[in-house]
């Protein structure tokens, strides 16, 4: 089941429908990055500046080419932290389109049943902020047990194995159930929700491949639920008709 889920959303990830869905989020990426730098960057102009040069007003020249030095280092440093921002960026951005890749999957692999809801905007985007926000701490969490040998790989898949499987096999669910419901069916499920996560956590562990991590885990985790759900109604349909024959 959760084999054939990945399979079915790996067969989606680069229709013309994702690619779109990918180029607006990596754009707005970008264009948020790039504000970031631009504000990290003045913000150091008027803060660092003006305070270097009211203290240190006769300082010989070499001084000044070390400020030059130190500036570059400090733009270096921001853009590496701006690249390690790129995919949990990217991930926040991505959750305001995950009903579209919902649409997309719902509409062409499942023509025959009804389609989901999309969310309304405002709780869209507390999902979203969620997402990121899980996502974090439980990286968080894993850098903490780096300092334990031998589980940190460990670590990593198991946390985000359990919060990538339940955010957005929550999202799935509650296109077309409230969110009680979907909570509880996911709790139902965990086994299986847990070992699709880790299935995710593999996708965001490959460098340049994680930043489609939200798109693939939104389809996979609408396979699933739609696999999930037909299998409950056919055990509940199983123990009616044991019921009515007996």
């Amino acid at each position: 089941m959760i084999l054939d889920a990945a399979r079915a959303a790996i067969s989606r990830l680069f229709s013309a429908e994702f690619r779109a869905v990918f180029f607006k989020t990596l754009g707005l990426t970008l264009l948020v990055l790039a504000g970031l730098w631009l504000g990290a960057k003045e913000l150091f102009e008027y803060l660092a500046l003006p305070w270097f040069d009211a203290f240190f007003p006769d300082l010989p020249t070499w001084v000044g080419w070390l400020g030059l030095v130190a500036g570059i280092a400090a733009g270096l440093g921001l853009a590496v932290a701006l690249a390690l921002l790129i995919s949990p960026v990217t991930a926040i951005i991505a959750g305001l389109f995950l009903d579209d890749v919902a649409e997309v999957v719902e509409r062409e692999d499942y023509p025959q049943d009804p389609p989901g809801k999309a969310l309304p905007i405002l709780p869209a985007l507390a999902l979203s902020i969620k997402f990121f926000g899980v996502v974090i701490a439980g990286n968080i969490v894993a850098l903490l047990l780096l300092l334990v040998p031998g589980v940190n790989i460990l670590a990593f898949f198991l946390v985000n194995g359990y919060l990538l499987g339940r955010e957005f096999f929550e999202f799935a669910a509650m296109r077309f159930r409230p969110e009680a419901e979907a909570k509880a069916l996911r709790r139902r499920n965990a086994g299986t929700v847990f070992l699709a996560g880790l299935v995710i956590a593999g996708f965001l562990a490959v460098p340049l491949l994680n930043l489609l991590t939200p798109l693939f885990a939104a389809a996979m985790m609408v396979h699933l639920h739609k696999m999930v759900s037909a299998r409950e109604a056919l055990a509940a349909s199983r123990v009616a008709g044991n019921g009515a024959m007996g």
